[in-house]
C-alpha cells in the first residue's frame, strides 16, 4: 500500500509540474489555488471561477483554480510547490503542515460556527440503530484524507471498540470499506442502497435536497463525532510574508461580498471566513499523531 501511495504521489507531482506555475519565487505571477469539491467535481468546478477571478483582481495577479480528485493531490501539489493556496480540511492541513510546513491562515464558518461534527448516515428502514450495530456492515466515505469523512469516525470507532489498526477497522469490523470521492457521493451510496453507512460532514443532505427531495425521509443519522475545526485556507511556506498578508486580507474581504460568499457556500457550504492559526487544529493533530501508525491514506 505504501509503495502504491508513493507511486500515486509521484504521478500527481509529475502532472502538476507539467502544468507549470512553480513556487520557486516567493511572489509568483500566477497563484494556483487547489481544492477538492465536497460535491461532484464535474458539476461544481466551474463554480469557483468567479472566486479565483475576484481574488486575482484584488491581488493584481492571475489566480488559477485547480480542481483535484483527492485531498492528497492538493497536499502533494503544495509539497511540490505547484499549488500555492490550498482549500483543505483540518486533517489534510495537519498532514500538509507536518510534511511540508504548510501554514493555515484562515478557516471557514458554517452555520455560525467555527466547528462542526461528522455524522453516521444510514437508510431510514435500516436495522442499524447505534454504532454497535455497524459491525459487519459496509462503510463508505468520501476521501481517506477527509477529517469528517474518515479520520474522526475512524478514531471514534477504534477507541470505542478497542481496535488496534486501520486494517482491523476496515477489514474485520466492517465487512467492506470504500472511499468514493466526495461526501455527497457517500451519502447517495446509502440513499440508493449501495452501502449500509456513510460518514460525512453534518449535514451533507442539505446540499442534496434540491435534487433528492426525499433524502431526509429515506435516510437518518444515528450518531455524531466530537467537534471538528472547520476547513482551512492554507499556504505554502515559500510565499513572501507580504503576499500571504495580502491573500489573507483578500479572502477576509469576501465576508463583505455577497456574491463571493455565495460562491464559497456553493463550493464548500462556507458562510464566512475568519483568521486561524495552527493551535486551532491541535485536536486534529493530536488525533492524527495518535493514529498515524494505524491510519493510512488509501
Amino acid at each position: 500500500m505504501k509503495k502504491l501511495l508513493g507511486l500515486m504521489a509521484l504521478a500527481v507531482v509529475a502532472f502538476l509540474a507539467a502544468c507549470g506555475s512553480s513556487a520557486d519565487e516567493g511572489d509568483p505571477d500566477t497563484l494556483v489555488m487547489g481544492f477538492v469539491p465536497s460535491q461532484d467535481s464535474e458539476t461544481i468546478a466551474d463554480t469557483v471561477e468567479p472566486l479565483a477571478e475576484e481574488l486575482g483582481n484584488i491581488l493584481d495577479k492571475e489566480v488559477e483554480p485547480r480542481t483535484m480528485t483527492s485531498y492528497n493531490g492538493v497536499i502533494e501539489g503544495m509539497g511540490s510547490g505547484q499549488i500555492h493556496i490550498g482549500l483543505i480540511p483540518a486533517f489534510g492541513y495537519v498532514m500538509a503542515h507536518q510534511d511540508y510546513d504548510v501554514e493555515v491562515i484562515l478557516k471557514s464558518v458554517r452555520h455560525g460556527s467555527e466547528t462542526y461534527k461528522a455524522q453516521y448516515l444510514v437508510q431510514e428502514d435500516s436495522d442499524i440503530e447505534s454504532l454497535e450495530d455497524l459491525e459487519g456492515k459496509s462503510w463508505v466515505y468520501g476521501d481517506a484524507a477527509s477529517t469528517s469523512g474518515f479520520l474522526f469516525p475512524a478514531s471514534q470507532l477504534m477507541d470505542k471498540f478497542d481496535l488496534e489498526s486501520q486494517a482491523e477497522l476496515t477489514s474485520e469490523f466492517f465487512s467492506e470499506a470504500n472511499a468514493v470521492g466526495a461526501h455527497d457521493t457517500a451519502a447517495l451510496e446509502v440513499y440508493e442502497g449501495g452501502a449500509d453507512v456513510a460518514t460525512t460532514f453534518d449535514d451533507v443532505r442539505d446540499n442534496l435536497e434540491e435534487d433528492y427531495p426525499d433524502i431526509k425521509d429515506k435516510t437518518r443519522v444515528i450518531a455524531h463525532t466530537e467537534e471538528i475545526p472547520n476547513d482551512t485556507v492554507s499556504v505554502i511556506p515559500e510565499l513572501d510574508e507580504e503576499l500571504v498578508t495580502e491573500i489573507r486580507e483578500a479572502f477576509l474581504s469576501f465576508n463583505e461580498d455577497d456574491e463571493m460568499l455565495q460562491v464559497m457556500n456553493d463550493v464548500y457550504t462556507w458562510d464566512a471566513i475568519v483568521e486561524a492559526e495552527h493551535e486551532d487544529y491541535k485536536v486534529v493533530e493530536d488525533t492524527y499523531e495518535r493514529f498515524q501508525d494505524n491510519i493510512s491514506l488509501e
